[in-house]
Parts: structure tokens; C-alpha cells; sequence
């Protein structure tokens, strides 16, 4: 596993991973998953002695703050916040930023809005590992816990259908990148105007293996026709606030509720990102049901944040 991610610097995007990356980290993920119980006790738990790794969180958070910090501790290494305010951008240049912390820690989780600006941080530094936490375009952390999921739930994923039903928003742009290297046909259905990005398609479609397709569709019944999965996220994101009574509106047809539900086949697995809002993106009998694998999907984030850490800054280590 090692020779495969000994080059990988950062991880700013699924697209930094190939295909094999990207089944190595699953594969990684769930034998520390399997693994947590052993305690101090496990191969991996002083695999980042010494390390350092800072978390730089311009937007809220609640998985991913208390992922990321569980995860680099149960590594044997240490966090420590910085504040946003001070570090992109406003205070001093975000490239000057990222040249100093070089100096003093080995990564940086970075929760912000802008991927160029992610961009330019990791772009800046030759040594300091940068790892995307969520931005505006992409959300590459819940990808990897999302597969490792379905993975767990099917024995495997090549060849299964997953219906993204909402916006075509970061959790969707991820997940479509995933889905395309790891053989999943991925169908997204939006409402005019909130379309998944046509670079994302172009993305998807050049690193798609096994004949998976990426397919957009305008109405979700159709989207979720014989899928195996539905995925929706919220409506509003953050810093969309404003335009929340439009979107309810203009969204108000693509709510997973259990009429929708029934398109898809048998079985078929409800996935969110989370946070829900029930009665808006998602009705409360289905979040509820015992088709949800939403918390199995918030689980998840521990065990994929350690492996992308373990790649990224000790791939001897696995």
C-alpha cells in the first residue's frame, strides 16, 4: 500500500487519488475501523508520534471538527485550532500563512468556502500535507466514508446505482468523482439551475471505471427508478441562508419521502451527510427508517479521516 501514496502530498479532492488510492484507503479504512477496539493496543496507534496537525475551520462544524481530532490522537498525534479569521486571508496572505506553518506542523485540515483558496494554501508549500475538510465545490472526506458505508451495507459497490436527489452541490460533486473510479453509476437529479457543474460530469466521466455513468436527471422520481441508495443533503448549505425560502420552493418536489423511496428497489439503502432537516430535504419516517444508514455514514468519517492521515503523513505505516 505504502508505494502507491508515498507521492500523494495533500488531499484537496477524490480527483487526488486514483482509482487504486481510493480502494487502498477503503481497504485501509476498514481494517482501522476493526481495529479502534484494540485501543493503545492497535498497529496504528502511535503511527503519528510527533506530528502535528492543525485545524483551520472558517465554517461550522460537527463530524468533521470531532473526526478530524479523534483521529489524529488515536494516531498518537496532536491538533490544535487556529482561528480563520487570522489565517486565510485576512490578517495576511494565505500562501505566507501556509509557508509558515511548514515550518512548525506536518498538516492542516482546512473547513472553508472557497476551493481555490484550498488550492492556493496546498500550492504554496512543498512538505505541509493539506487535507480538504469542505468546500463550496467538493466535500471529498464524506465520499470516502459514504463508500466505505455502502461497502460495508453490499459486500461491494461495482456495478450499483445511486440516486442523488437535490442540489448538485460539493456532497454530490464527491461522490460522483467516487462513485465514477470505484464502478458506481451515480444519477443526480436537480432542478434547473442547480445542476451538478458540467466540469464535475467531464471530471467523472474521465476517470470512470467498469462502465459506471454519471446521469443527470430533472425529475427524481426517474433519478431513483431500480437505484440501490438515495442521497439527498440540505437544501440551504452554509452561507446560502438568504436564499432559503427560494429553495424550499424550487426544491419542494425533490424530498426523499417514502412515495419516492418506493421507485427504487427493494431494500434500497437512505443516505445524508447530515445535518437533516426533517420535513424539508427528507421526511422524518424515512430518515427514521431502517433503510437510513445515515449515522453508519457519520461512523465512517473517523475511520476514512485516519487512513487519508496515515497515507498522507506515515504510508509506511500501512
Amino acid at each position: 500500500m505504502a508505494g502507491a501514496t508515498t507521492t500523494r502530498k495533500d488531499f484537496l479532492s477524490i480527483l487526488d487519488f486514483d482509482a487504486s488510492d481510493l480502494e487502498r484507503c477503503l481497504e485501509l479504512s476498514a481494517r482501522l475501523k476493526a481495529e479502534r477496539s484494540l485501543g493503545r493496543q492497535a498497529p496504528t496507534a502511535d503511527a503519528l508520534d510527533g506530528r502535528h496537525v492543525a485545524l483551520l475551520f472558517e465554517k461550522p462544524s460537527l463530524r468533521t471538527r470531532t473526526t478530524f481530532e479523534i483521529a489524529v490522537r488515536e494516531l498518537g498525534g496532536q491538533t490544535f485550532m487556529l482561528q480563520s479569521a487570522e489565517t486565510l486571508g485576512q490578517r495576511e496572505d494565505v500562501t505566507d500563512v501556509a509557508r509558515n506553518l511548514e515550518r512548525w506542523v506536518h498538516a492542516v485540515v482546512i473547513r472553508t468556502y472557497s476551493q481555490r483558496l484550498i488550492e492556493q494554501f496546498a500550492g504554496a508549500t512543498r512538505r505541509l500535507s493539506v487535507i480538504n475538510a469542505l468546500t463550496d465545490e467538493q466535500h471529498p472526506c464524506q465520499a470516502v466514508a459514504d463508500f466505505l458505508t455502502l461497502q460495508e451495507h453490499w459486500g461491494f459497490v461495482r456495478g450499483r446505482t445511486v440516486a442523488f436527489v437535490g442540489d448538485g452541490n460539493n456532497v454530490a460533486a464527491s461522490f460522483a468523482h467516487a462513485g465514477a473510479m470505484l464502478g458506481v453509476n451515480v444519477h443526480v437529479a436537480s432542478p434547473d439551475g442547480y445542476a451538478l457543474p458540467h466540469t464535475v460530469v467531464q471530471q467523472a466521466t474521465a476517470v470512470a471505471r467498469h462502465g459506471a455513468r454519471l446521469r443527470l436527471f430533472s425529475d427524481a422520481a426517474d433519478a431513483v427508478a431500480d437505484v440501490d441508495a438515495v442521497y439527498t443533503d440540505t437544501w440551504t448549505s452554509m452561507g446560502q441562508e438568504s436564499e432559503a425560502a427560494v429553495r424550499r420552493q424550487v426544491f419542494a418536489a425533490y424530498q426523499v419521502n417514502e412515495p419516492l423511496m418506493a421507485q427504487a428497489r427493494p431494500g434500497a439503502l437512505f443516505m445524508h451527510c447530515l445535518p437533516a432537516h426533517r420535513g424539508e430535504e427528507v421526511t422524518a419516517d424515512v430518515f427514521e427508517s431502517s433503510s437510513a444508514v445515515v449515522f453508519d455514514q457519520a461512523e465512517n468519517r473517523l475511520h476514512c479521516q485516519k487512513a487519508l492521515l496515515l497515507m498522507l503523513l506515515a504510508p509506511g505505516r500501512v
